[in-house]
């Protein structure tokens, strides 16, 4: 059987395989374990990414879970389509209603607390809202994260800025709540990329001045010039990441694009800076950038 849809052992052995057959599946590769008692075929899931598997093991999970529990925290992320930056994924983790029984085992991780009716279907299995799974990560995921997902779940619905307050006092006063509430407020949906989000992350870090995203730049003439990533009015800087995948395709001409837009933007009388997904791990190289664009702009240099 080829298909995305796992089987459980109790339904291989009503449909003829027995276990020694199920064993040599495993053996050979016909068959992968997703979790104890749930298999893939072998070669569907050769071809799944990590956050593709885990769907389907939070799903499968979600289908058997009783009333009162959610798929919840980066397995609803993951459900609700979130992008996620080097995400633990080794356990589907479910939230129950409750006060005191949560427990981690082999592949699930069970947090027993107050869902106060944050429970939506997605895909079919009770999961947390959107709201709710980023409240939950504010509170237990690093801080990366947990803004690559947040800022994400804004850009999808900006009116989640007041739920997701009132989703975290909901929460009660747990452990992390004071850095929650903090990674909240940093939130931004005009992040339109992961790595925008990380970009902005890493300028609060270092104590760069935050500056004003998706600016449009026109000519005195009132003409489009660019929709800028960053910018801080003050110095008239521009700042771009440079995720590089919009270089895939067509590179010579988008290069060349990049290039006249560059230049028109220097010719008003902007500084430009870049950076990559490498210098986001070693930002002092960044701010260093930045501070050498700010003298040019005071005609230091």
């Amino acid at each position: 059987m080829t298909s995305l849809i796992p089987f459980r052992r109790g339904d291989a052995l009503s449909a003829g395989l027995s276990d020694s057959e199920i064993r040599r599946g495993l053996r050979t590769g016909e068959l992968e374990r997703l979790a104890p008692g749930i298999y893939l075929d072998g070669r569907t899931a050769d071809g799944l990414d990590a956050i593709e598997r885990h769907r389907i093991r939070a799903r499968t999970t979600g289908e058997g879970l009783p009333d009162g529990s959610a798929i919840s925290h980066v397995s609803a992320a993951v459900l609700h389509g979130l992008p996620l930056w080097r995400p633990d994924l080794s356990r589907v983790h479910v939230s129950r209603d409750g006060t005191s029984g949560g427990r981690r085992s082999i592949g699930r991780h069970l947090h027993v607390v107050q869902l106060c009716d944050d429970v939506v279907q997605v895909e079919g299995v009770p999961c947390t809202s959107l709201a709710r799974t980023v409240a939950d990560l504010a509170c237990t995921a690093p801080v990366d994260e947990v803004v690559i997902a947040g800022d994400s779940a804004l850009a999808r619905d900006p009116s989640l800025r007041s739920a997701l307050a009132e989703t975290l006092e909901c929460r009660g006063r747990r452990q992390g709540i004071a850095a929650a509430r903090r990674v909240i407020a940093f939130l931004d949906g005009r992040s339109e990329s992961p790595g925008e989000s990380l970009s902005r992350l890493r300028m609060e870090q270092i104590g760069l001045p935050a500056p004003s995203l998706q600016e449009v730049v026109r000519t005195p003439e009132g003409e489009f010039v660019a929709r800028t990533d960053f910018y801080w009015k003050e110095h008239r800087i521009i700042g771009e990441f440079d995720g590089m995948g919009k270089y895939r395709d067509d590179a010579p001409d988008v290069f060349r694009r990049e290039k006249l837009r560059e230049d028109a933007l220097r010719d008003l009388g902007f500084q430009v800076i870049r950076w990559t997904w490498a210098e986001l791990s070693r930002f002092d190289v960044v701010r260093a950038r930045f501070e050498r664009a700010v003298g040019r702009a005071r005609g230091d240099q």
